[in-house]
C-alpha cells in the first residue's frame, strides 16, 4: 500500500481530531475502560488548541489511497519527544505507523523517548524502544497507564 507524508497543515485539525478519538475509543478499547479513553479523547476536546501543538513541532501527515487521512505523529527534535503517533484502527497494521516513526525518529537525534499507551507498547518494542518506567499521567481526574520508552540511535 503506498503511503504518503505530508506535513502538518492547519486545515486538517479537524480530521486528525477525528482520527484520534476514533484510535482511542476503538484501538484502546482493550486495555482502557471507557471512562479512561473518554479522559484521554474527550468528545469536547479543545481541538484548536490541541492544534497548537503540531504547528511548534514537527508534525507529518500519512495519507493512503485517494487522499484519506490514515494517521498522524509529531515530534519536538530538540527535546527528542516523539509526542503523538496515531493511526486510524482500520488502517493499523499496514505499515503506516512505521512510516511516520521512519521519517519522525531522525529528526530527534541520537535518543527518541515516547510516552507509549498499553497499546502501542509493543509496536515500539518491535522498533526496539526499552521500556523506562511506568507513568501515570492524569487526564480530567483519571490516572492513565502508559510507559516512558527510548530508543538509541546513532546521532545523525
Amino acid at each position: 500500500m503506498a503511503v504518503t507524508l505530508r506535513a502538518y497543515g492547519r486545515e486538517w485539525l479537524p480530521a486528525m481530531a477525528r482520527l484520534f478519538r476514533e484510535a482511542v475509543h476503538v484501538a484502546c478499547a482493550g486495555e482502557y475502560s471507557p471512562e479512561e479513553r473518554e479522559a484521554w479523547a474527550p468528545a469536547g476536546m479543545d481541538a484548536e488548541a490541541w492544534g497548537e501543538r503540531f504547528a511548534r513541532s514537527r508534525t507529518l501527515l500519512a495519507f493512503v489511497g485517494e487522499g484519506e487521512l490514515a494517521g498522524f505523529g509529531n515530534v519536538f527534535a530538540e527535546e527528542g519527544l516523539l509526542d503523538c503517533l496515531y493511526v486510524g484502527p482500520r488502517w493499523q497494521g499496514r505499515g503506516i505507523g512505521a512510516a511516520l516513526c521512519d521519517a519522525l525518529e531522525p529528526l530527534a537525534g541520537g535518543t527518541v523517548c515516547v510516552h507509549a499507551s498499553l497499546t502501542a507498547r509493543g509496536f515500539f518494542e518491535r522498533r526496539g524502544y526499552r521500556m523506562v518506567r511506568r507513568l501515570r499521567p492524569v487526564r480530567r481526574g483519571l490516572a492513565l497507564t502508559c510507559f516512558e520508552m527510548r530508543l538509541e540511535r546513532p546521532a545523525s
